[in-house]
């Protein structure tokens, strides 16, 4: 244990990201270990009666499928952290950003761009596992994913069009929205028939109920000046 968090730390020193110039930004606190002010459940108007609940510090799901736990704010160039563990084996879940909700409010699936959490373990697709983003591209196989139970590290930076998945101090998926490589993708996944999906200027950021047990601590929000990036 001691040396893989001594290589993510090298990787945390070496991984740099390109965008610059944001450190001196606010954090928002999205989840600090007991408020759920900032959330409420997806078609909803109010934080879900069950199926989300707050444990020792956690942000926890307890995989009854109840529905995903949305942000109140919408939000378009941003840097997100979040810790999180998965308890099941096999388990799975994501955070998707840029989602928006359908006018009718029926359902529980959210369309949404997804920064997958899995238990690799047990599967093989590459697009499917942890840091990949969902359906489009797979994480790099330098990732670094601790074992089940224990916390990960996350980061999602969006920068205009520019999006970075960061797990545990390394870069894992990079990618430019609306590029060719991602309508490429698309036009080869199950939103190919959804023209708008990913390109959204602005949306909310979900935590994904697919039913398995998971926590997140430690959630917070930087939002990035248009022009507090560049050099």
């Amino acid at each position: 244990m001691l040396a893989l968090l001594l290589l993510v730390l090298s990787c945390q020193n070496s991984s740099k990201s390109k965008l610059t110039g944001y450190e001196n930004n606010e954090w928002i606190e999205l989840f600090n270990g007991t408020g759920t002010d900032h959330w409420r459940g997806f078609h909803m108007d109010h934080f879900p009666d069950s199926g989300w609940y707050v444990e020792n510090g956690e942000l926890r799901n307890d995989g009854s499928g109840a529905g995903g736990l949305i942000t109140k704010e919408q939000y378009a160039d941003f840097i997100l952290e979040w810790e999180w563990r998965l308890f099941d084996e096999g388990g799975n879940s994501g955070v998707k950003y840029f989602v928006k909700e359908r006018p009718d409010r029926e359902g529980k699936y959210a369309f949404g761009l997804e920064y997958q959490l899995l238990d690799d373990d047990p599967h093989a697709n590459d697009y499917h596992t942890t840091g990949a983003l969902y359906e489009f591209f797979p994480p790099s196989p330098e990732k670094q994913l601790l074992a089940l139970g224990q916390f990960n590290a996350s980061k999602l930076v969006v920068d205009g069009n520019h999006v970075e998945h960061w797990l545990n101090g390394l870069v894992v998926v990079e990618y430019e929205r609306g590029g060719e490589e991602f309508l490429a993708a698309r036009a080869k996944s199950k939103f190919r028939d959804r023209p708008d999906f990913g390109l959204h200027k602005e949306g909310n950021i979900l935590l994904q109920d697919h039913q398995s047990r998971v926590g997140f601590r430690n959630i917070r929000i930087k939002i990035l000046d248009p022009d507090s990036t560049k050099d």
